[in-house]
């Protein structure tokens, strides 16, 4: 190897050193600015007035866990259904009580055509949904990408918390790793709240759901195994629909008021091809508000029994008695008032984004 040469291989070795160096200084830079224009924040907006941090896991379906409930108020008698406002504005903007924001500015107007499909990777973190706001050149924020829009920035909202638990350390370095290096690739700002702040926030969301998780849960016994193709007919002319891989009981506005599934949790029409139990299941948070709520799927479920020669019980495999729904659905009405207390009135699209 020639002197030339070496030299060479020097004077590159130095200038990469000096790139890295320079990148270094740059990011450090950005993350300081960062954490200094974070607010400080002594109390979430959302979970300020709902339940302090518990060690408590989200609880399994079944009735045990609506009947041993120990805090039981009275509470005002809850209609048969009820309208979310936020329905109609959960697409205005990122929600602060459950959602980090990272925002990417950029140099000049994007148009919406060049920018839906560099978005598409950041749709989730993980096991948590990512939803993707674009800001217009005029400022307004806007759920729906506009082919011929012109946009001065985005806004990744970051779920929190969901039923997979707190949004982890790998999760927000995934879709902060993802939002920096598209940030680097248009040459645009970002902006976003510190690691740590991040995952102080979602665990207070996570162990404040935890205390509202609650599913009841039922169990259909076909005494014998049972082509599924018969089962799902039986559900169908009843009234169920299909809904993930399978049926649901739908109310008003299309919600889900309870489904109806394998027991063996496989897809309804998947695996072997015949089945002898299901399960029904009442997802209370993600379910709109029923004084009935219970007493509705128990009648819908002795109609299936009597209808496929079955037997419904509970979750202790004994037989469900006509009546008994009263108790439970006197239950609900309390944890309704208490999700409704917490800010996720239930079937609202925010308790359906963290109770999923």
């Amino acid at each position: 190897m020639s002197e030339l040469q070496i030299y060479l291989i020097v004077i590159g070795a130095a200038i990469i050193v000096l790139l890295l160096g320079f990148n270094w200084f740059q990011d450090l830079r950005v993350r300081r600015r960062m954490q200094a224009e974070m607010p400080v924040i002594e109390q979430d907006p959302l979970l300020g007035q709902a339940f302090a941090a518990s060690g408590e896991v989200r609880r399994e379906p079944g009735l045990g866990s609506v009947l041993a409930a120990d805090d039981i108020r009275d509470v005002s008698t809850l209609g048969e259904t009820q309208e979310h406002p936020e329905a109609t504005s959960d697409e205005l903007g990122p929600d602060p009580s459950t959602e980090v924001v990272i925002e990417l500015t950029f140099q000049g107007p994007m148009l919406g055509e060049d920018l839906a499909p560099l978005l598409q990777p950041l749709r989730s973190a993980g096991r948590k949904s990512v939803r993707i706001f674009a800001q217009d050149i005029e400022g307004q924020l806007d759920a729906r990408l506009r082919l011929d829009g012109q946009y001065a920035s985005v806004h990744l909202a970051v779920l929190l918390a969901n039923r997979s638990g707190p949004l982890s350390a790998i999760e927000w370095s995934q879709i902060w790793n993802r939002a920096q290096a598209l940030a680097e690739q248009l040459e645009s700002g970002i902006e976003g709240p510190d690691q740590q702040y991040v995952l102080d926030a979602a665990s207070r969301l996570d162990d404040a759901c935890a205390a509202l998780d609650t599913q009841v849960g039922l169990t259909l016994l076909l005494g014998s195994m049972r082509p599924v193709s018969e089962v799902t007919t039986a559900a169908k002319n009843m009234g169920f629909v299909p809904f993930e891989g399978g049926l649901a009981w739908l109310g008003d506005y299309g919600l889900v008021c309870f489904s109806l599934s394998r027991a063996d949790t496989e897809s309804i029409d998947a695996g072997m091809a015949s089945v002898d139990r299901l399960t029904m299941l009442l997802d209370v948070p993600c379910s709109p508000v029923d004084t009935r709520a219970f007493g509705k799927m128990s009648e819908v479920g002795f109609e299936l029994a009597r209808r496929l020669g079955g037997e419904l019980v509970d979750d202790q495999l004994r037989p469900l008695q006509q009546g008994a729904d009263v108790a439970i659905d006197e239950k609900l009405k309390v944890l309704y008032s208490q999700l409704e207390k917490a800010g996720f009135a239930a079937g609202s699209p925010r308790a359906r984004r963290v109770f999923a």
